[in-house]
């Protein structure tokens, strides 16, 4: 079965383009393939990746929920709903030479999306043996932790920036998982965007009340910046970049 590794943390912290990045250690070390999978319903992870993406697991539940009605989207006569939707799971995963990539995506108009999260937990279950890699990028929050969509996973990397706020929101996920029973074989923090790659000790204090395991901190790198408004993948960092080495350091830390 493939290693589960889930990233989650506050919004606006850096989960996605920390995942980018592990994607690419991964496929670098031979690690592959690997599936992606952007469990966010604002899914922007193929950005970071640079890779074109087809219709999102959102966009296919909403597919089949206007056949019938729709005649764009009718079902092929001697298959029922449930049966066409198995069938175009499929695809919705985007496949590269050394990754995969599923997407989330959402559902449209109003209500949750417990179905399209049920989806996610399916699909991961279903593709888990064909990946010796399965990284999840989770949406900002405790959505997925809550719903227990990835109960299989073996780490997970809690992301903040250098705000007590964002600590003490990986904390919250931390105590969440020891609640759910959740047993994971590493829960880690990596602290993003710190200026100079120091913490402070306002911030240092906070991860110690927490009680979180500190991984690393990720210095706070102009690159990343450009990069991000320039619409350039992050992949695409130099190897030299502050960020990768930090990261590099990191994920041989945690031995994947």
């Amino acid at each position: 079965m493939g290693h589960v590794i889930a990233v989650a943390g506050k919004g606006g912290v850096g989960k996605t383009t920390l995942c980018g990045l592990l994607i690419q250690y991964l496929c670098e070390s031979g690690r592959k393939p690997v599936l992606a999978v952007d469990a966010d319903a604002n899914s922007n992870l193929n950005e970071v990746l640079g890779v074109e993406i087809g219709p999102t697991l959102g966009e296919l539940r909403e597919e089949i929920e206007r056949a019938g009605s729709d005649p764009k989207y009718q079902i092929p006569r001697g298959i029922t709903k449930a049966d066409w939707l198995e069938m175009r799971m499929m695809d919705a995963v985007t496949e590269g030479d050394d990754f995969d990539l599923m997407v989330m995506g959402r559902s449209q108009g109003q209500g949750c999306y417990c179905f399209v999260n049920g989806l996610v937990q399916t699909q991961v279950q279903k593709l888990q043996s064909h990946y010796p890699y399965i990284v999840v990028d989770n949406e900002a929050g405790m959505e997925h932790i809550s719903r227990g969509i990835l109960p299989g996973m073996e780490k997970v990397l809690l992301v903040s920036d250098c705000s007590r706020r964002g600590v003490q929101a990986a904390g919250r996920i931390a105590e969440l998982m020891r609640e759910m029973n959740f047993h994971p074989d590493t829960v880690g923090l990596i602290v993003n965007r710190a200026p100079e790659g120091k913490l402070d000790q306002g911030t240092q204090a906070e991860i110690e009340k927490q009680g979180l395991y500190l991984l690393g901190v990720v210095p706070q790198d102009d690159t990343v910046y450009r990069f991000d408004c320039d619409g350039r993948p992050m992949v695409e960092l130099p190897a030299d970049s502050p960020v990768r080495r930090a990261l590099g350091e990191i994920f041989r830390k945690l031995e994947i």
